[in-house]
């Protein structure tokens, strides 16, 4: 491997052959390029999804009403499932495996947020205090709701840090009045939630204020709630056993999915996770494929580069040469090439995934294309092995070849 004369040899070849070593060598650089960016960019979707669910907890369900689509109990289908207060003191009464809970009012007629002469327009809820969890909301100021605000009905606001910002332009928050579609909430608390910009352009007020003050109903928009962690693996069971709750409360058929929207976090992820696991399996199969196909390249350039060294190597061989150091030649100038281009690949595939990643943002789908550096490793460990293939065939002739039939050729 060391021997100062085998490699000057090997380079004296390599020069005398400089197009055809280019375009050997592309085709094994081609080929790790595409498989480090195929792999970069299934990295990317898959962080992109990560990103996506991480903004609410894993261990989440969500339950929305909807309108039944099949007759049930004497109930024709198309009836209209409203949730209450009845339904959600219900469900966390008898659902065992729940951790937290809290029903939530969207109020998306209710945006026009003001402090002093300012004005924006934002978004308001009406939770309960365990919205902290699901929501993964962090309060980085004072606090969230909590449940004497909820009995009192208290006019307090936990705001987003963008509300903040835009409102109160640098004041302090704590303490503060705004007022929202013409009432005035104090605000109690400042949060940052790791979700999109309009996760962060909200206002959490009690659900029961925002009964009394807006609507004037006891219904609710949703039932959300996080389950125990130790539960996960069933939790699809459970989705199912909390549709069967609410379907004997509502009369519907409790198969009947439309009647109540059910959202498992947990099961969605596995399920998009799955998808992409499928993706990279893929993109590994692309990739080396094409590797593949420049280590073809490389085994087809070393036999003919033997059948232009015969007489060469019989010469060797009547000198004494051993086959076995006819073998090392051959094999050692194939691993050159393809670990040298493949090295050439793999850098100028990692360069174009971190240019990307500091030149185009990530989006909700796409994010952080990267590879893994035992990723980089193994294909270039992948590279060694296969310029070991790729030079074996071609070596084994080599070494077969007869001294007296070699130094005979033309």
């Amino acid at each position: 491997m060391f021997d100062l004369d085998k490699w000057q040899e090997i380079f004296a070849n390599l020069s005398r052959n400089k197009l055809r070593t280019f375009l050997t060598g592309f085709s094994v650089a081609w080929g790790i390029f595409m498989l480090i960016v195929l792999l970069g960019a299934g990295n990317g979707l898959g962080n992109g999804v990560r990103h996506q669910f991480n903004r609410d907890a894993v261990n989440s369900i969500w339950l929305n009403a909807g309108k039944t689509s099949v007759a049930y109990d004497g109930y024709q289908p198309g009836r209209d499932i409203r949730f209450t207060n009845e339904d959600f003191d219900f469900v966390n009464r008898n659902y065992k495996n729940m951790e937290h809970a809290s029903a939530r009012m969207h109020m998306w007629d209710v945006k026009l947020f003001s402090y002093k002469n300012r004005y924006g327009s934002f978004n308001m809820k009406g939770v309960h205090p365990g919205m902290i969890y699901p929501e993964k909301i962090v309060v980085i100021q004072g606090r969230f709701i909590n449940d004497l605000d909820l009995k009192d009905c208290r006019k307090v606001a936990c705001i987003g840090k963008k509300v903040a910002d835009d409102l109160l332009k640098g004041e302090q928050p704590l303490g503060k009045e705004i007022n929202i579609n013409g009432i005035l909430f104090q605000v109690v608390g400042v949060f940052t939630d790791d979700g999109n910009e309009e996760d962060n352009r909200r206002a959490y007020v009690p659900v029961t204020t925002t009964q009394k003050a807006f609507t004037g109903t006891n219904h609710i928009d949703q039932i959300v709630m996080t389950i125990n962690e130790n539960d996960m693996e069933k939790s699809e069971a459970f989705t199912d056993e909390l549709r069967a709750m609410l379907a004997r409360r509502h009369h519907f058929d409790p198969n009947d999915k439309k009647a109540v929207f059910v959202w498992n976090n947990l099961t969605e992820f596995k399920k998009i996770m799955g998808l992409i696991t499928g993706i990279n399996l893929f993109i590994w199969l692309i990739g080396i494929g094409t590797l593949i196909a420049g280590i073809v390249g490389v085994s087809n350039i070393m036999m003919i580069v033997v059948k232009e060294r015969t007489k060469e190597i019989g010469v060797r061989k009547a000198l004494g040469a051993s086959p076995r150091s006819i073998i090392f030649l051959v094999m050692q100038e194939a691993v050159f090439i393809t670990s040298l281009f493949g090295y050439i690949g793999l850098i100028a595939g990692i360069f174009l995934l971190e240019l990307f990643k500091t030149s185009v943002p990530g989006s909700d789908f796409f994010r952080n294309p990267e590879v893994d550096i035992n990723v980089a490793l193994l294909a270039m460990l992948m590279l060694v092995i296969a310029g070991l293939l790729a030079g074996y065939f071609p070596a084994k002739r080599a070494a077969s070849i007869h001294p007296i039939q070699a130094l005979r050729d033309e």
